[in-house]
C-alpha cells in the first residue's frame, strides 16, 4: 500500500546522530499518512542494534554494503512506496511543523518536482548552514552557491530569504521530492557515490521543465560534515570529480567545450593554491579527480545523450547566473547572495 509521505534517513555509522536526533523526528513528524524509515548503509557500529531496541515499531532497511549517499538512497527508495519522499540527513534537528509547508507546497504546485526547507547551522543557530541554506544556485562555470552561502561564507538569517522562490537545486540534506519525478529522472547517479548528486538530479529535472523550490516556512538545523568531514581530502576529490562529471552530463553542446576547458585551468589554479598553502593531500585529490574524470567519460556518454534528448527548457535555466562566482567572491569581494545573484 502506498502512503503519502515517507521520511527516509540514510545512516552510515551514525548511531550518535540517531540517538540525538531521531526521537525528535519521530515526535514532530507523527501523522497517519507519514512513515519514518531508516535505511542503514552497512554500518559497522551499533546503529542497527540501537534501532531495533529503541524503535522496534520502525523496521529499518538494511543494505548489504555501503553504496554511498547516491546508491544508498536509490537502493532504499526502491523499497519504499510513497507519493512523496523526504530525504533527511541523520544529523538534522527538525522543528515543529517542519513537514507541512513542504507537503502543502507540493500538493498545490503540481509542476514542482522537489523542494527544501530553510537550513540553518546547528551549532551557530543564527546562521545559514553550508549545505543548502535557503536554496541552491549555480554560476556559469558550474560552481554551486546558495541563498545565504557564498563559497565558505554563510550569512546570518535576518529573514532576508524568507520568500518561497524557485531555485536551481535543492539540498539532499533535507529534500522533499515526488517519487514519480525521482524515478522518471533516473534517481541519483550512483557513480557519484556522494556529493553533488542532488545538484545533478535537480539539473535533469530543471532541464525537463520541472520546478525546484525553497520553502523557508519550514526550518531545520543541520550539523553538517557528519559522515565525511568538510576538511577531508576524500571530500575534495569527490567534489572536484563529480562537478566535472555533472557538467559533462548536462551542459548543452555549445557550452560544453569552453566551460570544461576553463574549469580544467581553474582547477589547476586551485591545486597550485593548495600546494602553496601546504595542503598537499588536496593537491593529490584534485589530480586524482581529473584523472578519474577522464577515465570515466566514456561511461557517461550515453547518459549525456539521454539528458540532452530529454531537455525541454531553454538556457540559462532558472537559478543559473551568467556571472562568475570566482570573480564575484575573490575580485569584487562580494560575500552575500544578494550581491551575486540578480
Amino acid at each position: 500500500m502506498m502512503i503519502k509521505t515517507a521520511i527516509v534517513i540514510l545512516n552510515y555509522n551514525g548511531k550518535s546522530f540517531l540517538e540525538r536526533f531521531l526521537p525528535r523526528v519521530v515526535a514532530l513528524s507523527a501523522a497517519p499518512d507519514v512513515a519514518i524509515i531508516v535505511a542503514d548503509n552497512a554500518s559497522t557500529d551499533d546503529s542497527v542494534a540501537f534501532l531495533r531496541e529503541q524503535f522496534p515499531n520502525e523496521q529499518p532497511i538494511i543494505l548489504p554494503e555501503n553504496f554511498g549517499f547516491a546508491g544508498g538512497y536509490n537502493h532504499a527508495l526502491a523499497q519504499v512506496k510513497a507519493e512523496y519522499y523526504i530525504l533527511l540527513n541523520s544529523d538534522i534537528e527538525v522543528t515543529a511543523n517542519w513537514i507541512q509547508p513542504l507537503i502543502n507546497y507540493l500538493d498545490s504546485h503540481p509542476n514542482t518536482a522537489a523542494c527544501q526547507p530553510k537550513i540553518k547551522a546547528f551549532y551557530d543557530r543564527k546562521r545559514f548552514e553550508h549545505a543548502g541554506a535557503a536554496g541552491g544556485y549555480i554560476d556559469q562555470l558550474g560552481y554551486p552557491f546558495c541563498r545565504g552561502r557564498i563559497m565558505n561564507i554563510t550569512e546570518i538569517d535576518q529573514g532576508q530569504y524568507d520568500q518561497t522562490v524557485e531555485v536551481f537545486w535543492a539540498t539532499g540534506a533535507c529534500l522533499a521530492i515526488r517519487s514519480a519525478d525521482f524515478w522518471a529522472a533516473g534517481g541519483f547517479d550512483e557513480r557519484f557515490f556522494a556529493h553533488q548528486e542532488e545538484i545533478d538530479l535537480c539539473w535533469r529535472l530543471r532541464s525537463r521543465g520541472r520546478s525546484i523550490v525553497c520553502v523557508p516556512q519550514s526550518v531545520v538545523y543541520h550539523v553538517g560534515g557528519g559522515t565525511l568531514n568538510y576538511d577531508s581530502p576524500r571530500k575534495v576529490y569527490l567534489n572536484f570529480r563529480n562537478n566535472l562529471l555533472m557538467l559533462y552530463k548536462n551542459l548543452p553542446e555549445k557550452l560544453l567545450k569552453n566551460i570544461l576547458l576553463l574549469r580544467m585551468i581553474l582547477d589547476g589554479v586551485a591545486a597550485i593554491q593548495f600546494l602553496l598553502t601546504g595542503k598537499f593531500s588536496y593537491v593529490r585529490s584534485v589530480w586524482q579527480a581529473h584523472r578519474d574524470f577522464r577515465k570515466m567519460l566514456p561511461d557517461f556518454a550515453e547518459k549525456r545523450k539521454e539528458n540532452l534528448a530529454k531537455q525541454t527548457a531553454s538556457y540559462p535555466l532558472i537559478g543559473m547566473t551568467k556571472k562568475s562566482l570566482l570573480i564575484e567572491f575573490f575580485i569584487k569581494r562580494h560575500r552575500k547572495f544578494s550581491e551575486v545573484y540578480s
